[in-house]
C-alpha cells in the first residue's frame, strides 16, 4: 500500500526557489500559464493542491508581451462598480500604454484558483516594465 507524501511547511519555504523571465516577444497566454505553474508549483514532484508550495517568479520586460491577432483592438476588459450602469469597459491598449505590468497581472491572477492560496501566490510575483529590477542579487547579475 502506497502512502500520501505531504511536504511540512517549514520544509515548503525553505525549499522556495527564484526564477526569471525575460517576457520580451513572448506570447501573453502561454507565458502567463508558464507563470501560474511556477507560483503553484506544479513543477515540483512535492505539489500538494491545498498547500502553497510554488516558487518566486520575477518578470523583467512586461511591457514588451506579445498579442495575437486583433486581441490589441478588440480585447477589453470589463469592471463593475455594483451601481446601476456602473460597468466600465477599457481596452487591452490604453491599459499596457498606462501600466504595461497590469496586463500580465490580469493574466496571471485569473489562471490561479479562486481561493485562499491566491493572494500570497501573487505576493510571490515580481512584474517589472523594463530590463531593470531589485532582485539583481537573487540571479547573480
Amino acid at each position: 500500500m502506497t502512502k500520501t507524501f505531504l511536504p511540512s511547511v517549514k520544509e515548503v519555504e525553505t525549499t522556495r526557489k527564484w526564477h526569471h523571465i525575460d517576457a520580451t516577444g513572448q506570447t501573453l497566454g502561454r507565458l502567463a500559464t508558464q507563470i501560474a505553474v511556477l507560483l503553484m508549483g506544479k513543477h515540483k514532484k512535492t505539489y500538494t493542491p491545498n498547500m502553497d508550495c510554488g516558487d518566486f517568479v520575477v518578470v523583467t520586460n512586461a511591457g514588451k508581451v506579445k498579442l495575437t491577432g486583433k486581441k490589441l483592438e478588440q480585447k477589453v476588459y470589463f469592471s463593475h462598480s455594483g451601481y446601476a450602469k456602473g460597468g466600465k469597459e477599457t481596452p487591452v491598449k490604453r491599459v499596457l500604454e498606462n501600466n504595461p505590468t497590469r496586463v500580465l497581472e490580469l493574466a496571471v491572477k485569473r489562471m490561479l484558483d479562486e481561493n485562499k492560496l491566491r493572494a500570497p501566490r501573487m505576493k510571490r510575483l515580481r512584474l517589472f516594465a523594463g530590463e531593470e529590477h531589485s532582485f539583481t542579487e537573487r540571479f547573480g547579475k
